[in-house]
């Protein structure tokens, strides 16, 4: 027999503003008493409902039930910016390409196939273009350093013969209304998302075929007799096989530890203003997504409905241990959010920030996931290195293929990799991640 507690459960710090201004169409179930499945998924995030929908391709007759610790949009895929990507997107580096044609078109080819993935869920489940926007996405550069770094992502994805155009300042002025940029690189296959919206429609779709009990956190994992079951508050869950699609919160349940590094991203949203008026004049088109040049830098989205525009803006990171947050650190970081805002959108100075949040961000030293059969029927489809909207779907989906012995070239390539490497002990990590990520985000400057 194998028991594993779960030592710590999720928290969420500060209110995300994509979840503030979303509206859910289905009640919320808690998990009540002992369920018998075939498949139970823990975590009802990308990956996890990425995991549930290619189930019910897989094996449609087969009971699926999905335990989430929050609500579903709630957690850590709702507090993303909402940016699908195809191009590579590496974070650990200040370029998001290698720069190697081959493993630069492999990424390409995994990234796509999980944004057809969820291209098709969004036709299937009616997501409104607000939800779901398939209009590409530019890297700003507000230095000269940017300028170069956005040549050499050009560069190379030229040589892996993608799409791409560049902008000039007073194209970046046109789109945005502002004056900050110095250029950008245009790259037509990303898709933007409202994050918590999208969840939540993806869920509601799966509503009927699937269980999925919120509230309801794993407290502890017990195999015995060829079956996994997992205890909450209320009730349990037992089944042959379980996905866990948690992210980082892996390592809580006793996996992949020392071979994670445990991220957050700070982001805040304005209150709305007018979009004919003021949004216009002071930050140009309805609509409109940028990536910093530098990693490190500033994520800056604009969004309008009903008349209505809002800014949301995501900069600086740190690295830390604790899952919980104070809100002194939330508040400092929301005035260095609203300093960036000023400095790009003066006319904007008298909005204020409706919310402010962080988001829990998961990578590994060597930009791998944590996937795979960790224990016999225990599967992880973990750790989104940074791009979770579209890392985790791919994830959900091939965690699911290699469950039911579903061969795939995907599922193959997927599979080629080494797993997470080390990370060095604590407090080591800590005092050597936080002072790159300094380093990192002062040469990045204006950017940020």
């Amino acid at each position: 027999m194998i028991t594993r507690p779960v030592k710590r459960l999720p928290v969420e710090n500060g209110i995300s503003g994509w979840e503030a201004i979303s509206k859910r169409s289905f009640p919320v179930r808690r998990l009540e008493g002992n369920v018998n499945a075939d498949w139970l998924i823990i975590g009802a995030g990308f990956a996890g409902l990425s995991a549930a929908r290619r189930l019910l391709q897989l094996r449609p007759d087969d009971k699926i039930v999905v335990l989430d610790a929050s609500e579903v949009g709630k957690g850590t895929s709702g507090r993303n910016s909402g940016f699908m990507i195809d191009v590579p997107h590496n974070l650990t580096g200040g370029e998001y390409s290698s720069g190697e044609v081959d493993s630069t078109r492999l990424e390409m080819a995994q990234n796509r196939s999980a944004i057809a993935f969820a291209a098709q869920a969004a036709q299937e489940y009616g997501m409104s273009r607000e939800t779901f926007d398939p209009v590409g996405k530019i890297n700003a550069a507000a230095t000269e350093r940017g300028m170069k770094l956005n040549r050499s992502f050009g560069e190379s994805l030229e040589g892996a013969g993608e799409k791409h155009s560049f902008l000039d300042a007073a194209e970046m002025r046109e789109i945005t209304g502002s004056d900050y940029y110095f250029g950008g690189v245009f790259t037509p296959g990303a898709v933007l998302i409202q994050p918590a919206d999208y969840i939540r429609a993806i869920a509601a779709g799966l509503s009927g075929k699937v269980d999925i009990f919120e509230h309801s956190p794993v407290t502890s994992l017990k195999r015995e007799n060829g079956t996994w079951t997992a205890a909450s508050a209320q009730g349990t869950v037992t089944a042959s096989k379980v996905i866990v699609g948690v992210n980082g919160h892996i390592n809580d349940f006793g996996y992949y530890r020392r071979r994670l590094m445990h991220f957050y991203g700070y982001a805040s949203m304005t209150a709305p203003f007018a979009a004919e008026d003021l949004g216009r004049k002071a930050s140009g088109r309805d609509r409109w997504a940028l990536l910093p040049a530098d990693a490190m830098g500033a994520t800056v989205r604009k969004i309008t409905s009903g008349g209505q525009s809002r800014i949301v803006l995501r900069t600086r990171w740190t690295y830390d241990t604790t899952i919980a947050l104070t809100e002194r650190r939330l508040r400092a970081m929301a005035e260095e959010h609203r300093r960036s805002l000023d400095a790009r959108f003066p006319g904007l100075k008298g909005i204020p920030f409706e919310h402010s949040w962080a988001g829990r961000i998961c990578l590994s030293l060597n930009h791998v996931p944590a996937f795979g059969e960790v224990e016999e029927g225990l599967y992880s489809a973990c750790c989104e290195n940074g791009l979770g909207t579209v890392k985790s779907t791919l994830a959900g989906m091939m965690a699911a293929e290699l469950a039911t012995g579903t061969t795939s070239r995907h599922l193959e390539e997927f599979m080629d990799h080494p797993g997470p490497s080390k990370i060095p002990p604590e407090p080591f990590a800590w005092l050597g991640i936080n002072a790159v990520i300094r380093l990192q985000e002062l040469r990045a400057g204006r950017e940020g």
